[in-house]
C-alpha cells in the first residue's frame, strides 16, 4: 500500500468535521514532530461549540488541538472518527 502525500499548504484553512458531519472549526495550524517530520495534532482557528464537547488538549495559546492519528480522510474537508479523539 502506497502512503498518500499531502502539502501542508493544502491542509491548512479547511474544515474538520466528524464522520456524522458536525463542525469542529479549521485547522490553523500544525504541530509536528521534528525528528520524524510526523504531524501530531491539528490546531483549531474558530473551533464550535460542538470541539468543547471533548476534552482536547490545548497548545500554549488555548487553542485546541486534535490528535492527527484521529483524520480519517483528507480532501475537501477534513473527516475525523469523534472515537479516536478522546
Amino acid at each position: 500500500m502506497t502512503e498518500e502525500r499531502v502539502n501542508s499548504r493544502k491542509i491548512l484553512n479547511k474544515t474538520v468535521v466528524s464522520k456524522s458531519g458536525k463542525m469542529f472549526g479549521k485547522v490553523g495550524d500544525l504541530v509536528f514532530e521534528t525528528k520524524t517530520g510526523e504531524i501530531i495534532y491539528l490546531v483549531l482557528d474558530g473551533p464550535t461549540s460542538f470541539a468543547s464537547n471533548f476534552e482536547l488538549e490545548k497548545d500554549d495559546n488555548g487553542k485546541y488541538q486534535i490528535p492527527f492519528n484521529a483524520v480519517i480522510a483528507v480532501g475537501d474537508l477534513i473527516v475525523v472518527a469523534e472515537e479516536d479523539i478522546v
